[in-house]
């Protein structure tokens, strides 16, 4: 048909949130490679720095990763000495996990870097948006919760 414009649909939220967390995922590895762990384990890292103390079960939830694989993730990061384990006092059969003096210390590092990738992520954005698109992200988390 002569003259007929197709418009291509927009790419979905779901697509467009994956790619963010991707390039987000990205450039977090590369802000924390030199210090020996990735994104992921930093993401642990920073899950016990707002509540020391979780369980391998709760510190998998809360940092977006498998039960399965929080167990390597683990011992991966006690390994380098920046979480130990110790016994639950209200619980002795479960281990609490937290975070050493050394892994607050490698969180601190890496904290401007980290805040400067967020400000770069939304630079063009107003304050207003940006405290918008905080909320709106929050809200999307809780709906699929």
């Amino acid at each position: 048909m002569a003259g007929t414009q197709t418009t291509k649909a927009p790419p979905s939220l779901l697509y467009m949130v994956k790619q963010v967390e991707l390039v987000v995922r990205s450039h977090l590895d590369e802000l924390v490679r030199p210090s020996g762990i990735t994104a992921l384990q930093y993401t642990a890292l920073t899950v016990l720095e707002r509540h020391d103390g979780l369980s391998a079960a709760q510190l998998a939830r809360d940092s977006f990763v498998t039960a399965q694989s929080i167990a390597d993730l683990v011992r991966s990061l006690e390994g380098r000495g920046l979480i130990r384990r110790e016994r639950n006092p209200r619980n002795r059969r479960e281990l609490l996990i937290l975070l050493t003096e050394e892994g607050r210390e490698l969180l601190a590092r890496h904290e401007g870097p980290v805040r400067e990738l967020e400000e770069r992520m939304v630079r063009d954005l107003t304050a207003h948006q940006s405290e918008q698109f905080r909320l709106a992200l929050t809200k999307a988390w809780q709906a699929l919760s």
